[in-house]
């Protein structure tokens, strides 16, 4: 921690984080829906410290009181973007549910091993105050309220809005956005102060993409292709910066470094990552850094199989840019030391759709030589692709996760509703790069009391790379 009287919650740069204390538990949210198990979603408390006993272990479980909410991201009351203040604490974990658009405030502070519902946040709440649903993304800001962006309006239709909830109570206070423009469809957010602006990427029509993907709703304009920006200081929407009709832009992260005026975005269906920028001109602009090629396969959906990116983050010294292949199945890993020419330094396969002796024969592949053998780990074969990542303070640890979200993952991996996600362990070179599967490391969330579950995104109780913004 940096030296002060009196800090707030996370650390005063991204740099001073790396140096924190490495991580002991995780937080993941578990998903029942479309499982055909009734049982309501939970949050799980990992033991992730080699020296415990119950090292790789669920060791608590916080139910829901509903069923099928569909948890999915998380985020918090507090983080680093109000490190002056020492009025604040990080220990409420917000968990805003995709389908049903109830948000759960979790005390994580009494005991950060045994969380228990603090508030609840009802659906309605968001209709009425705000007319949005479906919250995805949340993060804290430095004025002590949460930002939570949204998919759509209350009927299932796309929506590209926010809600903002008092850091303190939090009550629903309104949108955060002002003026009439807003994009017509929401999914993940960055802001950053320094450069009065906040972006915003898009997935899709919540009631198209619910229940799984059909091809023909991106021809028809259901999937998401923009960069939305949007001034910080008006809260209104004032550029668009078009991927192409075939993107759908997920995650986006910018560096961490406040001063930096870029970042990048992974999109998921042309599995490219575009780098945004600032222009000398003072507006912004992306182009395309990296490219996954499709395989031209047989056995599956589609003709072209793409990798489908679906979570990309960067190390907190902004050298390393790390996503998934939710569906060629690996990790890769790029040395972004220039953010224009980004190098793979690591890659690792974890399972996915083209292992040899599935049912998807390759017939053309840029990039392999032949299909990747089926992961197997402590004797499991392991279902699914790897999809959320969260990297550890000093960027030496990499988690993994394998469910996407439940309507899709029914779709393209039925093995691993059947079986239940799990959660991986790879060890990072941060000298010369490269990523190695630490072979001792499983969770195994097909093991779970009520039955195999989908483990999704991964939280640290002190912060990570994804949640904390530096302003």
């Amino acid at each position: 921690m940096a030296k002060c009287g009196a800090c707030g919650p996370g650390y005063a740069t991204p740099l001073d984080a790396m140096k924190g204390p490495r991580e002991e538990i995780l937080y993941l949210p578990c998903i029942y829906r479309n499982t055909g198990i009734e049982k309501p979603d939970y949050l799980a408390t990992v033991d992730v410290d080699p020296k415990s006993p119950h090292y790789c272990q669920v060791i608590h479980r916080l139910p829901m009181p509903n069923l099928k909410d569909e948890l999915h991201h998380s985020g918090w009351n507090a983080c680093s973007s109000c490190f002056g203040d020492a009025t604040k604490r990080r220990n409420r974990l917000i968990l805003p549910s995709l389908i049903s658009s109830r948000i759960y405030v979790v005390d994580v502070g009494t005991d950060s091993k045994a969380p228990r519902i603090h508030k609840i946040v009802e659906p309605v709440e968001l209709f009425w105050k705000g007319n949005v649903a479906n919250p995805h993304t949340s993060h804290c800001l430095g004025s002590g309220d949460i930002l939570i962006s949204c998919l759509g309006d209350p009927s299932g239709n796309g929506k590209g809005g926010f809600i903002l909830l008092d850091g303190e109570t939090f009550e629903v206070k309104g949108n955060w956005e002002k003026g009439e423009k807003v994009p017509p469809l929401g999914y993940d957010f960055w802001y950053q102060p320094r450069h009065n602006v906040l972006m915003s990427t898009e997935w899709g029509t919540p009631k198209v993409l619910a229940d799984g993907f059909n091809p023909a709703d991106v021809e028809k304009g259901h999937y998401g292709r923009h960069i939305n920006v949007w001034d910080w200081n008006s809260h209104t929407y004032i550029q668009k910066i078009d991927l192409g009709k075939d993107s759908i832009p997920l995650e986006i992260r910018f560096l961490h470094n406040p001063d930096a005026a870029e970042g990048f975005v992974g999109c998921a269906l042309s599995s490219t990552v575009h780098r945004f920028y600032k222009t000398e001109k003072g507006n912004w602009a992306a182009e395309k850094v990296i490219e996954v090629p499709s395989k031209k396969v047989q056995g599956w959906l589609l003709p072209d199989m793409p990798g489908l990116i679906t979570d990309i983050l960067i190390s907190l010294d902004d050298r390393f840019l790390y996503f998934s292949n939710w569906l060629h199945g690996d990790i890769r890993q790029y040395d972004i030391s220039n953010t224009r020419k980004p190098k793979l330094v690591g890659q690792v396969f974890l399972g996915g759709s083209i292992i040899k002796g599935g049912p998807v024969t390759v017939v053309e592949d840029k990039e392999l030589q032949c299909q990747p053998e089926p992961f197997v780990i402590k004797g499991k074969r392991v279902p699914g692709g790897p999809q959320m990542i969260q990297l550890s303070l000093d960027g030496k640890r990499l988690y993994v996760t394998s469910s996407l979200y439940s309507g899709w993952d029914k779709q393209f991996y039925p093995d691993l509703v059947k079986e239940g996600s799990v959660m991986l362990q790879i060890d990072v070179d941060t000298e010369r790069g490269g990523l190695k599967v630490n072979e001792n490391f499983l969770v195994d969330f097909g093991k779970e009391p009520d039955g195999p579950v989908l483990a999704h995104e991964i939280r640290y109780p002190g912060g990570d790379s994804t949640s904390d913004i530096w302003i």
